[in-house]
């Protein structure tokens, strides 16, 4: 997830992906569709101030003829996944979803090797994914697709409400945050190991945390860094809602980093955010219906809600 392109050129990485597809399809000629990428246009909610959708932004499907179908679900799985982005605000770019013909291509493009567990990789400008035809035997599902494609069109978004296209990749955004936040828009916790796996976890293994150590862990225990991210970021939405996760990219469209960002929005560093959420878990919050009433209230945070 380093670079994307601009809108006027090609991006090496892009260029490097499209001759990869080429190479290991004979040279297979690049076909293309595309979608409006639009949203509602809303000037205000929640007191945090919203972006309205750049004229031109499309979502644009690239991919080879072999894949036609593919693309057919993708560009539902699109035009689907929009009505559900809007909650986060709206596109400034357009965004390429490059249809790999394989799983080997997809980890060339985003530069990942022995991520088995891929089928995407998001930029601010471009999303790699491989091709859902390949993804199982029988191929993937337009319920699959429609589910992996909200959780990297979330990515993209969450990059360019944040920042632009020069500036995304230095915002310091953590992996629990950024990852947690499509999942949660995916609906994917059932996905995900448990709050009791998660507590499970940390008392088996007390130096090691998914949250802090992320990066480190996310090859080898995957499972666990997706499960401390999607947990994580639930509670962060339900102390303190949604409203204030837009106040967070709202504050670092500005110019702040991701810790200044959440310290402005949320009331509180996210290292003390985070250690609160790590009690909750320890200490079993979650069972008995405890409230998750906030340590000190964000500016548009709602009141205290139960988990």
């Amino acid at each position: 997830m380093k670079r994307g392109r601009s809108q006027s050129g090609w991006s090496p990485g892009r260029v490097a992906a499209l001759l990869v597809a080429g190479w290991l399809t004979g040279c297979a000629s690049t076909r293309s569709t595309s979608v409006p990428a639009e949203a509602p246009s809303t000037q205000t909610e929640g007191g945090v101030a919203m972006k309205t959708p750049t004229a031109g932004a499309r979502i644009e499907v690239e991919y080879r003829e072999k894949d036609t179908t593919a693309a057919s679900q993708v560009r539902l799985a699109v035009e689907r996944a929009l009505p559900k982005l809007a909650r986060w605000g709206s596109f400034d770019d357009s965004v390429t979803i490059v249809v790999h013909p394989n799983h080997a291509a997809l980890e060339r493009a985003a530069n990942r090797s022995g991520y088995d567990f891929l089928r995407a990789w998001a930029r601010y400008e471009q999303i790699e994914l491989q091709s859902p035809s390949t993804w199982t035997l029988l191929g993937a599902s337009q319920s699959q697709v429609d589910e992996l494609l909200l959780h990297e069109l979330t990515h993209s978004l969450m990059y360019q409400v944040a920042s632009d296209r020069l500036g995304w990749t230095r915002k310091g955004i953590p992996l629990w945050f950024r990852e947690g936040m499509a999942s949660y828009t995916a609906e994917q916790g059932y996905r995900v190991p448990s709050l009791d796996d998660l507590e499970r976890y940390w008392r088996t293994h007390p130096t090691a945390d998914p949250l802090s150590q992320a990066d480190t862990l996310y090859q080898g225990e995957s499972d666990i860094v997706y499960a401390a991210a999607h947990h994580a970021f639930t509670f962060l939405v339900r102390r303190y809602g949604e409203p204030t996760v837009r106040g967070v990219l709202h504050a670092m469209s500005r110019g702040p980093d991701f810790s200044t960002a959440f310290a402005e929005a949320v009331g509180l560093k996210p290292e003390v955010f985070l250690q609160d959420f790590r009690n909750y878990v320890r200490w079993r919050g979650f069972k008995g219906g405890r409230k998750l009433a906030p340590l000190r209230p964000g500016p548009s945070a709602p009141p205290p809600t139960a988990p």
